[in-house]
């Protein structure tokens, strides 16, 4: 279905990207000394650790998580109880619907706006997830950050290997640790 709508999206509007200005409230930067950080990137470094860990918070901390979870194990147990899972599914992706588009206009200012804009990250997102362990919030999020990290010193010092080195890391955790880094052994 993706496919379908992003070949249509693609047929309207043509493959050019378009951008979007930084907001005038993070425009320039600070030197650290190792780096230049523009101020607008800060603000999406500290919006989605903000997002990362609250969402991280609701679904291990609270009710609604514990339903949540115990609803994705029985969901016929919970159906018992009196919850109704189907519409605790249907807000769960409706949360995660608003998380991508969240995450689209936090990057809109940063690379163009295009109809296929999340299709090249979407196979580094689940090479992350693996690696971090399937089902671990916090797994996900500190092994997207170590991604990040190993990526970007991969492209300064071996370019060449800077498209391949997540995949080559999903292989060396998934022969040592099939469950992944953070993940629950079956």
């Amino acid at each position: 279905m993706a496919l379908v709508i992003q070949g249509v999206l693609t047929n309207i509007y043509g493959v050019s990207g378009m951008r979007y200005a930084i907001p005038e409230v993070f425009r320039g930067g600070i030197n650290l000394g190792f780096m230049f950080l523009p101020y607008y990137r800060a603000w999406v470094i500290v919006a989605a650790l903000v997002v990362c860990f609250g969402t991280w918070f609701m679904i291990e901390k609270t009710k609604l998580g514990s339903y949540l979870r115990a609803g994705t194990e029985n969901s016929k147990l919970m159906q018992a109880f009196g919850i109704n899972v189907p519409l605790l599914v249907s807000l769960t992706y409706g949360f995660g619907v608003m998380l991508a588009a969240f995450a689209g206009v936090l990057a809109a200012p940063i690379y163009s706006v295009t109809p296929v804009m999340g299709g090249n990250i979407l196979i580094i997102v689940f090479a992350v997830v693996v690696i971090g362990g399937m089902g671990s919030i916090i797994g996900s999020i500190f092994t997207g950050l170590a991604m990040g990290i190993i990526e970007g010193l991969t492209k300064v010092y071996y370019p060449e290997a800077s498209s391949t080195v997540i995949f080559l890391v999903m292989v060396i955790v998934l022969l040592v640790r099939p469950a992944g880094l953070f993940g629950k052994e079956a």
